[in-house]
């Protein structure tokens, strides 16, 4: 049973999402305040938050970068019931996993928690499944979700540890944003390809020696981004 803890001042709402959820074999735990919200998430552990953005004493977005700040990697999929752009590109690049505006209809929310689970699941058996390995002063080490260069460990938020891991499990394949922002992100649709530049360019900042000639993550102009997959082990 996976737990999931719902942080939504709107009772309609919440009751109705934990019936659903309940259906999908969770255990929810509904909090409505921001601040308790945040000390729940923090000193408890989940499977899935679906966290709305305004909340009273604390707001979502806040919420979310604390959690990140703390190293904590649990799922997020946010609410909110306004639609500007810009509160979608906060959300994601504070690290929300998802992003649902309201109304949203339950099916809709259903198949966002389904596809947050299987990707989560789909990335623990990867990291598993896979030993550190090295790209010339770069250590990725997966089942720690750590990355060191020149020994020193080097700090990244979730999304950018994921996409990096990701762009290293596949050294020499181009991917388009829209690509990556499907299989990292987990979106379907377009409009958000410039999360995937900032976060290319973050990890560019956090990994490469020298910006105007990166070693690691190259880019393929007109076409998006990969992982170089020439042996930089003797460097």
């Amino acid at each position: 049973m996976k737990k999931v803890l719902v942080i939504e001042d709107n009772h309609s709402i919440s009751d109705l999402l934990e019936i659903h959820l309940n259906d999908l074999d969770c255990e929810v735990t509904k909090i409505e305040d921001g601040l308790i919200g945040l000390k729940k998430a923090l000193n408890n552990k989940f499977d899935l938050i679906v966290l709305d953005i305004m909340l009273p004493n604390l707001d979502g977005l806040e919420i979310c970068k604390e959690i990140r700040k703390k190293e904590n990697y649990t799922p997020i999929l946010m609410l909110t019931s306004k639609s500007e752009e810009i509160d979608k590109v906060i959300g994601l690049e504070m690290g929300a996993d998802d992003y649902l505006t309201k109304p949203f209809s339950i099916r809709e929310f259903i198949a966002r928690v389904k596809a947050i689970f299987r990707r989560i699941n789909a990335i623990k058996k990867e990291e598993v499944s896979n030993k550190s390995f090295q790209f010339g002063k770069l250590v990725i080490e997966p089942s720690k979700r750590r990355v060191k260069k020149n020994s020193k460990i080097v700090k990244l938020t979730v999304k950018e540890f994921d996409l990096l891991f990701f762009l290293a499990s596949n050294p020499g394949k181009i991917y388009s944003r829209e690509q990556l922002l499907n299989l990292v992100w987990g979106y379907q649709y377009k409009g958000y390809d410039h999360t995937v530049n900032s976060h290319i360019n973050r990890l560019r900042n956090k990994i490469e020696d020298d910006l105007s000639n990166p070693k690691y993550i190259l880019t393929s102009w007109g076409i998006g981004y990969k992982f170089n997959d020439n042996d930089l082990t003797n460097e």
